[in-house]
């Protein structure tokens, strides 16, 4: 087949994902109608840079959270930290890990967890502080398993265990996740597809919900609330990437620089379908730099980042950067870092 007729058909194919139906008015988001919505916060420095495109690129420990398959990628063995700040000491923080168990089978875990940092108990009597301190923490913990189907096709499943808490309130359930990535055969297009955060409603307990009454035939005088049940931010999201350029390309090959493409289309239970797009550029698999964007969303825009993979012997080092444009919040900032083992 001609070069030009590749461009043609990629270019149909491409402006195809990318159209956009008119804007419909009126349309109900379903905003904050879901617990746990912590679920949905991008991680991995690779991912934010590019713009939340990671569902059929991510490969290794950090692409779990928007497709557990891509754990099947990982080499033997892979850790991966990262650290964000955000205003006002609030923080979130990633552990991962992955290994290889057979030539097919693969498990690890991933672990998010999101601080407040210290801030001040206030009551009616005492509205400047009770000189009593607490933090807000939502943590969520992956066990990842995926296999290799055959030498294109990888699927993965994750079970969740979630947890908030609010001072002496709680909330904990589980969820689970489930994904696939294809490698069509066609023109190098991949494609990855996941179901996360599926799982039963979750309510808050503890013992911030008892209220000490005078008025009771309970013995203990005290008043249990019950809070209302919400569902989990159940997400679906459909991706397909493909290398313009790189030494696979069906359309401009090299074996020095490689250029991708990515983009997800994202639809959650409490918000409107939008859609990530992102471009990473590597130079012979060593340094790498990405943009992207989010399109049709409120809050989240412009993204970018870059990074460096350093080998060494038949282990590798790979730093990398991202940042990320919020129209509600500062502009935030990650640093990951990857080992492979």
């Amino acid at each position: 087949m001609s070069q030009s007729r590749r461009i043609i058909i990629y270019s149909v194919f491409m402006g195809i994902l990318l159209g956009q139906s008119p804007d419909i008015p009126d349309v109900v988001s379903k905003v904050a109608t879901s617990a746990g919505n912590y679920l949905k916060l991008e991680t991995g420095a690779r991912a934010i840079g590019l713009g939340g495109a990671f569902g059929a690129v991510g490969t290794g420990v950090t692409g779990v959270p928007y497709n557990p398959a891509s754990i099947g990628f990982v080499n033997r063995m892979e850790v991966y930290f990262s650290h964000t700040e955000y205003m006002v000491g609030i923080s979130h923080n990633v552990l991962a890990y992955g290994t290889q168990l057979t030539g097919s089978d693969y498990i690890g875990f991933h672990m998010f967890w999101l601080d407040s940092g210290p801030m001040d108990v206030t009551t009616e009597l005492y509205p400047d502080g009770t000189g009593e301190k607490f933090n807000v923490s939502s943590k969520s913990f992956r066990f990842v398993y995926a296999r290799s189907v055959t030498d294109r096709l990888k699927i993965g499943m994750s079970l969740n265990y979630i947890r908030d808490d609010i001072y002496t309130v709680y909330m904990q359930g589980v969820a689970y996740d489930i994904g696939s990535n294809f490698d069509t055969g066609l023109f190098g297009f991949k494609l990855g597809m996941s179901v996360t955060n599926f799982g039963p409603e979750v309510q808050y307990h503890g013992e911030g919900l008892v209220q000490i009454v005078s008025d009771t035939t309970d013995p203990d005088k005290q008043l249990h609330k019950v809070t209302k049940k919400f569902p989990l931010p159940l997400t679906f999201r459909l991706a397909v990437a493909n290398d313009i350029i790189g030494k696979e390309s069906a359309f401009v090959q090299s074996d020095i620089h490689r250029l991708t493409l990515a983009m997800d289309g994202i639809k959650s239970n409490d918000y409107v379908m939008y859609g990530s797009l992102g471009l990473e550029y590597g130079y012979g698999e060593f340094a790498f730099i990405r943009c992207g964007s989010h399109l049709n969303h409120d809050t989240m825009g412009m993204a970018a980042g870059g990074g460096v993979r350093v080998n060494m012997g038949g282990s590798a080092l790979c730093v990398d950067y991202a940042f990320v444009n919020n129209s509600t919040i500062e502009p935030t900032h990650q640093f990951g870092l990857n080992f492979e083992f």
